[in-house]
């Protein structure tokens, strides 16, 4: 599907003249000729872009932006201002306001094309980060596993998440809770440098889960050295009296006490080493079996399957 752009210009031979050569991009256009129908026409269709004039009668574009900016549903929407207004400050104003990019009239079209193409790559990009841990998201990963296993190199995919996450939280509360989302996070990403593997890919699935896809020669070495700087970090976001006795205590519905211990972290690997994937859902089903298996184990755990498909 292509992405939807809004324009938003008072003046119908620049909208008309913007709007040809988007379509013949391949892209979705609307317009709007004034700010107050943009802004109805944003709010109700959130489009992925908005290309907007300043200088309108009535409302400005400025306070058509602000607007954007602080309604839910299109503070993310990525808006470039094309304007007559060239000055420096006047630049520096809108990209402050939160525009993503600032065009000024007269301009080529080409430029404007060329804007527009990296500020959609941009914004979508961005949309697919974990706010929490700045890794990549479900879009992402699904195009990654789907790349790697119609290629049919030789790949390894990890899924890895935590064991008795939920005990943290409801203990410590959400935020410290985070705060061991974000240290796994770093851990599998320090892991991926300090193994040196150059082809390794790091996503957040999201919640407790990560989905890791590198070379075979190095997934081994990879969770040994995961587990080693998970379990030796993790003690640090315990209370002391909490890490001295390795576990939490949680009540509860009915008011009785339950004892968990130190989370952990769980992994599976999947390989084609020894069969095919036809596609990466297979290659995720058998990584996820063998998470189930790792989680047998006491503390932070990797299994690898090794059978033949």
């Amino acid at each position: 599907m292509s992405e939807r752009i809004l324009i938003i210009d008072d003046d119908p031979d620049v909208v008309q003249f913007v709007r040809v050569n988007l379509e013949l991009e391949g892209y979705g256009v609307e317009s709007a000729s004034g700010a107050v129908e943009g802004i109805e026409r944003a709010l109700a269709e959130p489009p992925d872009m908005v290309i907007l004039d300043i200088m309108m009668p009535g409302i400005d574009g400025m306070e058509v932006l602000r607007r954007l900016r602080t309604t839910p549903t299109t503070a993310n929407t990525a808006v470039i201002l094309l304007t007559a207004k060239a000055l420096t400050e006047d630049r520096v104003a809108g990209l402050a306001a939160g525009a993503d990019d600032y065009v000024a009239k007269p301009f080529a079209i080409e430029e404007l094309l060329a804007r527009v193409g990296t500020v959609l790559r941009r914004s979508k990009a961005m949309r697919d980060l974990s706010p929490l841990t700045g890794l990549p998201g479900n879009f992402r990963i699904s195009e990654e596993l789907d790349r790697r296993v119609l290629t049919g190199d030789p790949l390894a995919i990890v899924y890895a998440d935590l064991d008795n996450f939920k005990a943290y939280n409801d203990h410590y509360g959400f935020m410290r809770g985070d705060d061991v989302i974000k240290f796994a996070a770093n851990t599998l990403v320090e892991a991926a440098v300090e193994v040196g593997d150059p082809s390794c890919f790091v996503g957040h699935v999201g919640g407790d889960d990560f989905i890791m896809v590198m070379s075979p020669d190095d997934v081994e070495r990879y969770c040994k050295t995961v587990v080693d700087h998970f379990d030796d970090g993790i003690l640090d976001l315990y209370d002391p009296q909490d890490a001295l006795r390795g576990y939490v205590e949680v009540i509860d519905r009915r008011g009785e006490r339950h004892a968990f211990p130190i989370v952990s972290l769980s992994m599976g690997v999947a390989t084609n080493l020894r069969r095919t994937f036809t596609n990466a859902w297979e290659a995720s089903a058998v990584a996820s079996e063998m998470k189930e298996h790792a989680k047998s184990e006491t503390g932070s755990a990797f299994r690898i399957d090794r059978r033949a498909g």
